[in-house]
């Protein structure tokens, strides 16, 4: 599962698609709640290596910012590991969406040349990033929303169809 993860990612995400529009978090949310942890870690930031390596590499420390913010969706992955249900799926989504902005934001104004080293240059990172925030926001609810909604639904089904069978051999 993890290798497929990682190339749906890549492959998602050299596609063209809205700016930040993108399956990164959804898939360290969704790795860390399934697969072992440190598969878990390594998935979303092979993913965005691999991917980094096609589109080109930026600001190291930027860089460094938007990785460490997939680790820490990883990490919420983790937590949600063991508080499973749709609520909490949605709350993680929503939780590594913010960090993400509040993180990447940061990074781009303390490293990057954009902005003043100033308040007022903090704040204009921070607004100027609204609408990519709105697009991690819908991107990370949407691709949450498909993975996990769609392991759901395959679990349930091969476990109902496994009941059937226990209980067709169970009458014969």
């Amino acid at each position: 599962m993890a290798y497929f993860l990682i190339l749906a990612a890549v492959i998602l995400r050299l596609i063209p698609h809205l700016p930040n529009f993108a399956p990164i978090t959804a898939m360290a949310i969704f790795g860390g709640t399934y697969l072992n942890k440190k598969t878990a870690i390594l998935v979303p930031l092979a993913a965005m290596l691999i991917s980094d390596y096609f589109i080109g590499f930026y600001n190291p420390a930027v860089m460094i910012s938007v990785y460490l913010s997939f680790l820490i969706s990883g990490l919420l992955g983790l937590w949600l590991r063991r508080r499973k249900s749709a609520s909490n799926t949605i709350y993680a989504a929503l939780l590594a969406s913010i960090q993400f902005y509040v993180i990447t934001n940061f990074a781009v104004w303390a490293f990057g040349t954009m902005y003043p080293p100033t308040p007022i240059g903090l704040l204009t990172s921070y607004i100027n990033a609204l609408p990519f925030f709105r697009n991690t926001l819908l991107g990370d609810l949407f691709y949450v929303g498909i993975l996990f909604g769609l392991y759901e639904l395959v679990r349930y089904y091969v476990g109902k169809k496994a009941l059937l069978e226990e209980r067709k051999i169970n009458s014969n």
